[in-house]
């Protein structure tokens, strides 16, 4: 087993979520050969091409990866994970926070066609496309944003990918909706953590609005301007948003999980063309983080 590889109980746990074959073709190679190859370009961002042969064919390794990404599987393998570990108490409802981070895109990740592209099935559009393939432009080059809800244990429990220059306001509610843990028992997954935090880019009557509407307690500082102005309006203005300051130092976790998402090289700069196939790269971190103990 190489370093990085998973381990027999990660992979007994993972395997049987897993596609059992791959149509036309015949029975997919070893998955887990395929999926190890997948683990070691994601965590060491080097081209597929630079693959270690132990790992086999570097477009058999790719094509999984981006079949995956395209049918949404890498998708539904987080939130069983997630359910996983919440059967297991391993996630912090306590406190849940957002946040977005920016990534530099590399110039593998420009160029990418007009046309539509196609996921695993004929005709099919890959779920998480975008038109805009999240790319924007800005001094710095071409840049997309990880938009991120990160729960106490330092792990994603949602994300979403857009261009670089796009605000995090509008995406709250976006990101919020993702947040789906299924439960053992038939229940309802769970949706709501029992705080929210955020720092003043999250402020918003309209996101306030959402979160009271949604019974979601918050703790997102309101910026000097918008105090002015709710001021100036008098009673109308209406009352001041409640902040607690202890609660909110525990904002730095979402940081942090962001921090650890981008130990994966291939997370930090995006090399992927398609943002579908970016938004699986960061799925497949992801899940990783969920596996480790």
């Amino acid at each position: 087993m190489g370093r990085g590889d998973l381990t027999s109980d990660e992979w007994a746990r993972l395997t049987p979520h897993l596609s059992k074959s791959g149509g036309r073709g015949g029975r997919w190679n070893d998955h887990r050969t395929v999926i190890d190859g997948i683990l070691f370009r994601v965590r060491a961002g080097v081209p597929w091409r630079d693959l270690p042969n132990r790992f086999g064919s570097w477009k058999t390794v790719y094509e999984r990866h981006r079949r995956t990404s395209a049918d949404g599987t890498w998708d539904r393998i987080l939130q069983v994970v997630q359910a996983d570990a919440d059967a297991r108490g391993r996630i912090d409802w306590s406190m849940v926070s957002v946040d977005s981070a920016s990534c530099r895109a590399h110039q593998h990740a420009a160029g990418v066609p007009r046309r539509t592209p196609r996921g695993p099935r004929r005709r099919s559009t890959p779920r998480q496309h975008r038109s805009d393939e999240g790319l924007g432009r800005s001094r710095g080059g071409l840049t997309s944003k990880i938009h991120l809800a990160g729960e106490g244990g330092l792990r994603s429990l949602a994300l979403l990918i857009t261009p670089g220059q796009w605000g995090d306001s509008p995406q709250l509610i976006l990101v919020l909706e993702r947040i789906r843990v299924k439960r053992l028992g038939g229940r309802h997954p769970r949706t709501r953590p029992d705080y929210l935090g955020g720092d003043k880019a999250y402020s918003s009557r309209r996101n306030r609005r959402y979160l009271r509407r949604r019974r979601i307690k918050h703790i997102i500082p309101e910026p000097k301007d918008q105090r002015a102005n709710r001021r100036r309006q008098g009673s109308r203005g209406g009352r001041p948003a409640g902040f607690d300051k202890e609660k909110y130092k525990r904002r730095n976790e979402v940081e942090r999980a962001i921090n650890r998402l981008k130990h994966f090289r291939a997370v930090a700069a995006r090399y992927d063309k398609r943002a579908y196939v970016f938004h699986g790269t960061v799925a497949v971190a992801s899940i990783r983080l969920w596996l480790s103990p």
